[in-house]
Formats: structure tokens, C-alpha cells, sequence
């Protein structure tokens, strides 16, 4: 690495603290104009990403691969199917390696463990691309999209309806973080655990039995899907367990009157979401997955450079 900076990683959003969250979301802001507007802006010129996946992914290679591209610098994709990692080379060894061909590494792997074992090997900082425990690039983008629409997220209060699986445990993590608050409301048999998510304590969420009453009042509506990755096998079971936690229009007619809905996408309407609520006007589903590809720039951007005014 170029510069003289500590190793910084992103593998749980409470990794950066709130002055460093700000900065990029700052950042990311900038970072799109210059996009929207066709300025080139190439600081990480000659810098190389190596991406790698063990569970597939759409967006989250498309926005780290085409933002690294814009930011001047190259990405390579390694799948574990395909490297010396799926034939049992130790993730210790595949790190020292790795990071010293490369100038930042992103990981999308199972379990949290992975990428712990492999940033602690690294040379370079490593960015968490989704774990069975966390997804923080993701609620970077959420919540930065969420600023964009309505400005600062603190003191407000964010519904979370369905699984406590990555995606909620990550948005509880940001809670703590960023002062605001959480509803969770899960079917029997599926609530948080305080202890899988990291939290310091439960002063910034609180749960619900039942997914009304979890929505009522907020500021932001979001779910994910009923089947996570790696659940396949429980799909049936999840259908019927689920069912009465669907986001439906109900549901957002008790939520704030300019409430916002967000998913991180793939969605299957008639599940967890009703068609004319991810398809309706207080859904920003679209901005949110558009904006993964900005905040990550931003992220990218702050882990190998620090902060850029």
C-alpha cells in the first residue's frame, strides 16, 4: 500500500465508528455526482480488487466490480469452486497470498468465522460482502440511501419485519452506531439474538409479537426475503411460519405518512413484500441497490486512501 495507514477492514458495520460513517456517506454523495455527471474521478488508479465468492451474488459483484472500474483501478473475481480455497488450501495461507498480489479484497462467504480468520492474515483491508451473521455493505447503502430521501437517520425509527438473519442483525449493529431506533417483529421461533448480532445491548431496538404494531410509526419499512441463502432446506417450513409477516399496503398505512420501504433485493412479491408496495411510491428499492455501487466506491475509496476532503 501506498500510504502509511493502519490496516482497516469492513467485515461488521460497527467496524468504522460514527465520525467514519459520516465521512462516507459524505463521500458517496460526491463520488455519484461525479458519476451522474461523467467527471472521471480515478484515485485508486492502479490499484487492483480481488473479489472473492463463495455464495453467488448480482449485485454485490456488479457494484464492487463496475466501482472499482470507475475509481481507476481493476477487479478480479475468484470463485472458490475455482481457486486452491475449494480445494482446501487454508484460509490463512489464501490470505497472505492474496493480499499481496492485491491491493483490497472483498469476501462473500457462510460463516463470519471465513473472513475473520482471513483479514487477520491480510496485508491489505478487507471488506465483509455478505456472511451468514452480517451484511454491512448493504445497510451502508440503505441507510445512505435513506439520507438521500428524508436526511439524517438519527432518532428515527426503522421496521424490520420477517427473519432476524444478516441483513436485521447488521441493521441493529448501525442502530447502536448511528442513534436510531429498530422494530423488529419476527414469527415465534426466529427473533434476534443479541449475542449473533454483537450488540452492546438493546437500548436501540425492540420486538415485536406482532408486525402492526412494529410498523406503526416508522420512518422506514424494510424486509428481506423468507429463505435466506443457505436455508433452502427450511423453505417450507419458513412459508407457513411467515406468512402473516408479509409487507403489505396495511402495513404501510400505519407506518409514518411519508414512510419509505426498502429490500435488498431479489424480492418474490406475494411473499414478504405485496407487488404494490415494493412496486408502489414509497418504494426505493431502486436507489437503494443503485447506491451500493456508490457507498462501496466511498467505502474502497476511505479504507486504502483515509479521508479525502
Amino acid at each position: 500500500m501506498a500510504n502509511n495507514m493502519a490496516i482497516k477492514h469492513f467485515l461488521q458495520f460497527n467496524d468504522l465508528n460514527r465520525d467514519e460513517l459520516e465521512h462516507v456517506f459524505a463521500r458517496a454523495s460526491w463520488i455519484k455526482n461525479q458519476f451522474k455527471t461523467y467527471q472521471q474521478y480515478w484515485p485508486l488508479q492502479d490499484r487492483t480488487l480481488v473479489m472473492i465468492f463463495e455464495k453467488a451474488s448480482t449485485r454485490t459483484r456488479l457494484s464492487f466490480e463496475a466501482g472499482m472500474h470507475q475509481l481507476g483501478g481493476s477487479a478480479i473475481y475468484l470463485n472458490t469452486r475455482d481457486s486452491q480455497l475449494g480445494r482446501g488450501e487454508p484460509v490463512e495461507d489464501a490470505a497472505q497470498v492474496i493480499s499481496r498480489m492485491s491491493d483490497i479484497v472483498m469476501i462473500r462467504t457462510f460463516e463470519q468465522e471465513i473472513i475473520e480468520r482471513f483479514s487477520a492474515n491480510s496485508r491489505v483491508p478487507v471488506i465483509n460482502g455478505l456472511t451468514n451473521e452480517y451484511h454491512p455493505c448493504q445497510i451502508l447503502a440503505d441507510i445512505f440511501t435513506f439520507i438521500e430521501h428524508r436526511g439524517s437517520i438519527q432518532g428515527k425509527t426503522v421496521a424490520w419485519i420477517g427473519d432476524s438473519n444478516n441483513v436485521c442483525n447488521t441493521w441493529l449493529q448501525a442502530a447502536e452506531v448511528l442513534d436510531f431506533n429498530v422494530h423488529v417483529s419476527t414469527p415465534p421461533g426466529y427473533e434476534v439474538e443479541p449475542e449473533r448480532a454483537n450488540l452492546y445491548g438493546n437500548d436501540h431496538y425492540e420486538e415485536f409479537a406482532d408486525p402492526m404494531e412494529a410498523a406503526k410509526d416508522a420512518d422506514l419499512v424494510t424486509t428481506d426475503v423468507w429463505t435466506s441463502m443457505g436455508f433452502e432446506a427450511e423453505n417450507e417450513e419458513r412459508m407457513r411460519d411467515f406468512a402473516d409477516w408479509q409487507v403489505d399496503s396495511d402495513m404501510m398505512r400505519v407506518a409514518a405518512k411519508n414512510a419509505l420501504f426498502m429490500h435488498c433485493l431479489p424480492a418474490h412479491r406475494g411473499e414478504e413484500v405485496a407487488a404494490d408496495v415494493i412496486d408502489g411510491t414509497q418504494s426505493v428499492v431502486w436507489d437503494e441497490a443503485e447506491n451500493r455501487l456508490h457507498v462501496q466506491k466511498a467505502l474502497m475509496e476511505y479504507l486504502l486512501l483515509g479521508k479525502i476532503k
